[in-house]
């Protein structure tokens, strides 16, 4: 990105998210979002995200299959790679749907990047800008175009796709404005078919723009911030003039290191470092159906599921991620296919029998929490169980499935989240708060 000039819901209580986020906040009575800043994200059947935590790198160019089996070796397991945008430096020739399968089957994670429109009052003077009068229009024009790009490479909904916005000059009003507007309308645009939302921005240049509007009800909030800060800090807190309650569940990464060469495995890279607990591209796995006998495919994890289709011994299916289900064969995994449907993992060639298998993630829809204060997270589906620590505003509620519990607010829907801990439905932004949001199954 910056190798070339400047490319680079509220009645539960809110006790402990101070110190949660590390300072204090006040809890504000609200009702939940219907639109503006936590926009419903609405996932299509067989839809799930993925996220990452750990070291990255970008390139200007997607690198050769050969370089990334052979960067196996260095301490990155995702990469970055620009699928389009009007604005998109390099080519990308080696950018296919096959090349995301062979990546993927390596453990790679990706962080799709879509280099669209840019500041009037920033970015390269070549570059194609946004228009303030038309901003709205052309996010979702960027959106749209965006999922075509990601889909043409296999990238499933559910993943999150990054707009690259480069650094500009923020005292100009009407093109901060039209900056906070074109996201607003691509966040919106990807939530409606089911993608998450993710910016790029200079942490000096753009991205105390974003922050704040983080509460405002005028623009759609991003579920990830990704920042360009070229200090050599790893840290994905403290970034000056963001707070920490902000982006806070696994929704932050920073690129700290710009354009340098690295050589690992023999092959040398001209790359920017990055740090990431964030969520990438969701990617179907391909394995094979290893029983004797024909394989139903049920709508949810347990032999009591209905019984949607059969799949032939032998066949191939498409993996999207695991959950837990109902014990078969010594094994309680069960995987999501990309129709929606569970098989046990038992009767799938993936690497292990009786757990989860790499590079497969777990099941999961993340929304964003509504109220303005934040809500409390339970150890059970209700107000009268034990609170186990609270999700900020904005905060993503990774949901594996949902259950009923208490009545809060005309639902008594609850969601578990992958931490294991609750949240009333009442409070995320999903397709409905008062009952049960699909593809999301049941616990």
């Amino acid at each position: 990105m910056s190798r070339f000039p400047f490319r680079i819901r509220q009645r539960l209580g809110i006790a402990g998210l101070a110190a949660a986020v590390g300072g204090a906040m006040t809890l504000v009575l609200a009702p939940p979002a219907a639109a503006e800043p936590a926009t419903s994200i609405t996932y299509p059947t067989g839809a799930a995200s993925t996220r990452y935590t750990g070291p990255a790198f970008d390139a200007c160019s997607a690198p050769s299959l050969d370089a990334m089996k052979a960067w196996k070796e260095s301490p990155y397991r995702a990469v970055g790679v620009y699928i389009g945008g009007v604005n998109r430096t390099c080519t990308q020739p080696r950018l296919t749907a096959s090349w995301v399968t062979e990546v993927s089957k390596l453990g790679w994670r990706l962080l799709p990047i879509y280099k669209g429109l840019q500041p009037a009052c920033g970015a390269r003077a070549q570059d194609e800008k946004i228009t303030p009068g038309s901003a709205a229009e052309e996010g979702k024009a960027a959106a749209a175009d965006a999922i075509a790009a990601a889909t043409a490479r296999g990238m499933l909904p559910g993943s999150a796709l990054y707009n690259d916005i480069e650094q500009y000059t923020s005292p100009d009003s009407t093109c901060r404005n039209s900056v906070l507007t074109y996201l607003s309308a691509w966040t919106k645009a990807l939530h409606a078919r089911g993608y998450l939302s993710g910016v790029y921005m200079n942490l000096n240049h753009g991205a105390a723009d974003l922050s704040a509007v983080y509460g405002s009800t005028s623009h759609a909030r991003p579920d990830a911030l990704w920042i360009a800060r070229y200090d050599g800090s790893t840290s994905l807190s403290g970034w000056s003039g963001i707070p920490d309650s902000q982006w806070a569940a696994h929704q932050r990464a920073k690129q700290y290191s710009n354009s340098h060469d690295e050589t690992h495995g023999g092959v040398k890279i001209n790359i920017d470092s990055n740090q990431l607990d964030a969520p990438v591209a969701t990617v179907a796995h391909t394995y094979t159906v290893t029983s004797e006998a024909v394989l139903k495919a049920r709508r949810t994890p347990s032999t009591s599921g209905t019984v949607v289709r059969s799949v032939a011994p032998g066949s191939s299916v498409a993996v999207v991620c695991q959950k837990p289900g109902a014990t078969v064969g010594g094994t309680s995994v069960w995987d999501q296919l990309s129709d929606g449907t569970f098989v046990s993992d038992h009767y799938v060639s993936t690497p292990s029998k009786t757990g989860y298998s790499a590079p497969l993630p777990r099941c999961a829809h993340p929304y964003q929490v509504t109220p303005a204060g934040g809500v409390n997270q339970r150890t059970g589906p209700g107000t009268s169980y034990a609170t186990a620590g609270a999700l900020p505003s904005g905060a993503l509620a990774w949901t594996t499935c949902q259950a009923p519990g208490t009545a809060v607010s005309g639902t008594s829907v609850w969601n578990k989240l992958d931490s294991g801990h609750w949240v009333s439905d009442y409070y995320v932004a999903n397709a409905s708060n008062t009952t049960y949001s699909k593809p999301v199954p049941r616990c």
